[in-house]
């Protein structure tokens, strides 16, 4: 059997089916003290690709951070082909601060490829990209969405791009999502060096969501499977893929209180009547109306809103969208079975029977 050859992260060179934590320097904080990025890299002994899975780009998306420590103690990874790269916080300073941003107010998504003597989210994305990133053959980016909003579990990944394709199939989610990479992210810079990233969306930001946080570990077990990283296993069924052609965003038709009729993963259609915004006393109450046939990939939480404020994020596609909703009915509940049937408790940190 054909062995792997070392491999040299940041300077620091890996033996195959050796196991090492690096912290690689980026800008100190304002007290002076040190801060850095932690990268584990898990090296197997045999040849394969290199998959990177990192998350908190965004300082307060943290359901990723759950995704990759749980993903770190599957026993597969025991007999991995290629290797693993996963750096569970990109933003530490945001996520120190319970911020999407970094303290200079900028977004490190937007600040990609970034810059060595620039600002510190330039230097950062430069440090993440030159350090990390250029040594890998694939990526999945994990976020969730903003504060007081939630995603629906998706996949967002490039058309163009067939690896993206691909993996964003093999992840397994009901629903995919065609979104080509935005000037300054991640992904764009990634793609511009041949590596194909898709991103995982699923959740709010600043909580931990059992149902996002599962589907998020067996979907990059499942596109581990595809690179061919971990032995496949036979199953039952395949998860099949919707491709959603494109998205809208119903606002606010005024500001006021909100009050949802529908929840994630429902079905609308043109006119249907989605939520109600009304002033304190009740006296005004307007309906907020779907405007196109879809399926709700994304909505607001907070129930104060103000005249034009995203409410639904709409996902559109080219057939039945009632189909859809049954299919994500059905992942959603395998997977809260599964959340009550195997609680995720470590073992160290089980209950002592009496």
């Amino acid at each position: 059997m054909k062995k792997a050859e070392p491999i040299t992260i940041a300077g620091t060179i890996i033996q195959p089916g050796e196991r090492k934590t690096l912290n690689i320097p980026v800008a100190a904080m304002i007290t002076n003290n040190e801060i850095g990025l932690t990268v584990r890299v898990i090296h197997g002994r045999k040849p394969g690709p290199v998959l990177l899975v990192s998350a908190a780009i965004h300082g307060d998306e943290i359901n990723g951070v759950e995704i990759i420590r749980r993903l770190l103690k599957l026993k597969q990874l025991g007999q991995l082909s290629g290797t693993l790269i996963v750096v569970p916080i990109v933003n530490i300073h945001g996520f120190l601060d319970h911020n999407r941003y970094l303290p200079d107010g900028r977004d490190l998504n937007r600040s990609f490829p970034g810059s060595p003597k620039g600002s510190l989210a330039a230097r950062l994305a430069n440090t993440f990209l030159t350090e990390i990133v250029s040594h890998v053959d694939f990526a999945i980016d994990l976020h969730t969405g903003a504060r007081h909003r939630s995603n629906l579990p998706q996949i967002r990944f490039d058309p163009d791009n067939e690896p993206c394709q691909q993996m964003a199939k093999a992840f397994g989610l009901p629903i995919i999502l065609h979104s080509s990479p935005k000037e300054g992210t991640f992904r764009k810079s990634a793609e511009a060096l041949g590596i194909p990233v898709i991103l995982y969306e699923a959740g709010e930001a600043l909580r931990f969501d059992e149902v996002c946080i599962r589907a998020g570990k067996n979907g990059i077990v499942n596109v581990m499977r595809h690179l061919g990283m971990i032995r496949r296993v036979a199953r039952k069924t395949e998860q099949e893929s919707t491709v959603a052609l494109n998205s809208m965003w119903i606002r606010s038709p005024a500001s006021g209180i909100l009050r949802t009729l529908i929840p994630l993963g429902a079905r609308t259609t043109v006119g249907s009547v989605i939520a109600i915004v009304a002033d304190p006393l009740g006296e005004s109450e307007i309906e907020v109306c779907a405007s196109c046939e879809g399926v709700v990939i994304g909505r607001v939480n907070l129930p104060l809103v103000h005249e034009g404020e995203a409410l639904f994020h709409i996902a559109r596609f080219s057939e039945n969208a009632g189909d859809i909703v049954d299919q994500v009915g059905s992942f959603t509940d395998d997977l809260e079975i599964a959340a009550v049937l195997e609680p995720p408790v470590d073992p160290e940190l089980a209950p002592i029977a009496n």
